[in-house]
């Protein structure tokens, strides 16, 4: 099994404020499909952006999202599915719920002990 992170930017979720109830309802109910699935690991919606605060190598402390960065993951779910395929099915769904474009990416396997 695979994990992918399936995740959409920060403001491309653009309906009317009073869609907000059906557009978290259609989510919520494909997050519980993949649950019943089995291929639920963890979701989140993300905080603005501008709150953001920034460590560098250094240590230094910036409040405010690194300046350099044009986009801002706004929620995301992670599953763990045997194909990309698969993935790729699960984002289709929430790209539908979520009424945004989703993006997909494998997370990388983890190093031999």
């Amino acid at each position: 099994m695979t994990q992918y992170l399936i995740s959409f930017n920060d403001g491309d979720m653009t309906f009317p404020d009073e869609d907000l109830p059906d557009v978290a309802k259609a989510a919520r109910a494909v997050v519980q499909e993949i649950k019943d699935a089995g291929q639920f690991v963890f979701a989140g919606g993300l905080g603005d952006p501008g709150k953001a605060t920034v460590v560098a190598t250094n240590g230094m402390v910036s409040e405010g999202p690194n300046p350099a960065t044009k986009d801002f993951i706004g929620g995301f779910t992670v599953v763990d599915v045997a194909t990309r395929a698969e993935a790729l099915q699960w984002a289709a769904k929430i790209a539908v719920a979520c009424r945004c474009a989703q993006e997909i990416r494998e997370f990388l396997s983890k190093p031999a002990r």
